[in-house]
C-alpha cells in the first residue's frame, strides 16, 4: 500500500478534541490528542516550530530594522508560512488545513525555485520565469484543491525537487559563464548535504507510517518522555527544516555573488 494510503484514524481520543472529529485524509501515526485536547498531534505541531525559528533568525537577522520592519524574501517568507501552515494542520486534523500544509510545501520549493531560475537571467527572462512559476504552481495548487487527490501532491513536490537538482546542475556545470570554483565545490557539497538531511527526514516518515503499530507499542513500553523522541514525524519536520534552510542559505548565495559580479564593473569605471 502506498504511503499515501496509509491514516490512523479512530484513535481512543479522536473524538475528544476541540477540532474533533478528524476530516483531514492524511492522519499520521501519532495517536490523535493523546497529549492536550486542544492539540491533535502534539509532537506533530510543535516540530514545525522548526521553520518558524529559521525563518525569523533571517528576518530578524543582519539587516534587519526591528520588530516591524523585519528582513524578509520570498524563501524566508515561504519558510515561514510552511510552519505555520504544518502546525494548524497537525493541530486540527482538518481537511481545508491539510490543504494549506500541502500547498505550503510547495510554495517554499517554489520559492527556491524563484530563486534558482532569475539568476544569470535577462529582467525579461526573470519576468518570463516568474510568471511562468506562478501560472504553473497556481494552476496545479487548484487542481489539487480541487482533486482531492494526496498523490498528485506527493508528485508535483518530487517534480520541484528534480527540477531544483538539474537547475543546481546547470548553474554550477553546465552554463558557459560559470561561477568560481571554490565557491561552486562550497555550494555543492552543502547543497549535498541539505539534500542527505532531507532524505533522512523522508526515511524516517515512511517508517513512521508503514511501522506504525510497532513504534506505538515501543513508544507505551518506554512511556513518556522519551517516548516522543520515537515520534519520527516529528522529525521529519525537523530534519526538513534544517535542510531547507541550508539549501536556501545557499541560493542566497549564488544570488549574492551574481550581484557582486554586477557591481564590479561599475567600480572598476569609479577608479
Amino acid at each position: 500500500m502506498g504511503h499515501h494510503n496509509r491514516v490512523f484514524h479512530g484513535d481512543r481520543y479522536a473524538l475528544d478534541g476541540a477540532w474533533s472529529p478528524p476530516t483531514s485524509a492524511a492522519n499520521f501515526c501519532e495517536e490523535d490528542y493523546a497529549v492536550s485536547r486542544y492539540v491533535a498531534e502534539f509532537i506533530n505541531s510543535i516540530s514545525n516550530l522548526a521553520y518558524i525559528i529559521l525563518a525569523l533568525q533571517y528576518m530578524y537577522g543582519p539587516g534587519s530594522q526591528g520588530l516591524w520592519k523585519p528582513r524578509c524574501d520570498f524563501m524566508s517568507v515561504s519558510l515561514f508560512t510552511l510552519g505555520v501552515g504544518s502546525f494548524l494542520f497537525h493541530a486540527s486534523l482538518r481537511q481545508n488545513l491539510q490543504y494549506v500544509d500541502d500547498l505550503s510545501m510547495l510554495l517554499a520549493a517554489s520559492a527556491m525555485l524563484h530563486g534558482l531560475f532569475t539568476v544569470r537571467a535577462t529582467p525579461a527572462q526573470r519576468y518570463r520565469n516568474s510568471a511562468l512559476l506562478a501560472l504553473i504552481v497556481g494552476g496545479f495548487s487548484a487542481f489539487y484543491v480541487w482533486s482531492g487527490t494526496i498523490i498528485y501532491h506527493t508528485l508535483a513536490f518530487a517534480t520541484q525537487i528534480l527540477v531544483l537538482t538539474f537547475r543546481c546542475l546547470y548553474l554550477f556545470r553546465w552554463q558557459e559563464r560559470k561561477f568560481p570554483e571554490d565557491k561552486v565545490r562550497s555550494w555543492n557539497t552543502r547543497r549535498w548535504q541539505a539534500s542527505g538531511i532531507c532524505l533522512v527526514g523522508y526515511i524516517l516518515w515512511n517508517i513512521d507510517l508503514e511501522f506504525c503499530a510497532q513504534l506505538r507499542a515501543f513508544r507505551a513500553g518506554i512511556g513518556l518522555p522519551w517516548a516522543w523522541l520515537f515520534e519520527l514525524h516529528g522529525w521529519w519536520h525537523l530534519l526538513t527544516a534544517i535542510g531547507a534552510n541550508h539549501f536556501i542559505k545557499v541560493v542566497r548565495e549564488i544570488r549574492d555573488e551574481e550581484a557582486r559580479e554586477k557591481a564590479a564593473p561599475r567600480h572598476k569605471q569609479v577608479k
